[in-house]
């Protein structure tokens, strides 16, 4: 597999990104983890995310847009946010 093709993973599930929102998970399961980046700061060269949104939502493409998020928070900083999502979408997936 190429570079320019590889996904990435974090904890063996894929990170999404598309513009300022990162989906955490496989949408093949029951449960995703969406992060928004609501606030950034330019640190240098890098761009770091101040502020995002965590959402713990359902895949379910017939379930209405509201109805498919099942809990979600604000933090400080995307590895916080990622952690706490991870955290989510692990007691989701295995409450099945």
């Amino acid at each position: 597999m190429s570079e320019k093709n590889a996904v990435l993973k974090y904890k063996g599930r894929p990170l999404l990104r598309k513009d300022n929102v990162v989906y955490y998970g496989n949408m093949s399961d029951s449960h995703i983890v969406m992060l928004q980046i609501l606030e950034s700061k330019k640190d240098g060269d890098l761009e770091l995310a101040t502020k995002v949104s965590v959402q713990l939502q359902l895949t379910d493409p017939d379930a209405k847009p509201r109805e498919r998020i099942v809990k979600k928070s604000e933090k400080d900083g995307f590895y916080t946010a990622l952690d706490v999502g991870c955290v989510w979408l692990d007691r989701a997936l295995a409450a099945k």
